[in-house]
C-alpha cells in the first residue's frame, strides 16, 4: 500500500512511531519500480520536518531514474561493494 506516489518511481511513506499513530510519526522516502525492487533512501520525523523540499524531489527522481534501471548485477555489484545493503522481506 502505497501513501504518496510523487511520480518518477519515488513515492513517500508514513510510518507509525512507536506508541502512537502514523500522522505524527515518520515519512520515508523509497524509490520503486512496481512488484520489482524498492530502494529506501530516505527517512525523516514529522516533527522534524513537514516534508521534502521540491529541489530535494527533483533529485530523488533524478536517482530514480539511475537506480530503477539497473541490473541485479549491478546492484550485486553496489552490494558487494559496501554501497547498498540488501533488506529482505518478511513476507
Amino acid at each position: 500500500m502505497i501513501d504518496a506516489d510523487l511520480g518518477g518511481g519515488v513515492i513517500k511513506q508514513r510510518v507509525a512511531r512507536t506508541g502512537g499513530g502514523k500522522s505524527g510519526g515518520y515519512r520515508t522516502i523509497t524509490l520503486y519500480r512496481k512488484a520489482d525492487i524498492a530502494f529506501f533512501v530516505y527517512g525523516f520525523s514529522k516533527s522534524d520536518r513537514e516534508n521534502v523540499t521540491r529541489q530535494e524531489l527533483q533529485g530523488f527522481k533524478k536517482l530514480a531514474g539511475e537506480m530503477l534501471k539497473m541490473t541485479e548485477m549491478d546492484i550485486e555489484r553496489l552490494i558487494k561493494a559496501g554501497h547498498l545493503e540488501r533488506v529482505k522481506s518478511n513476507g
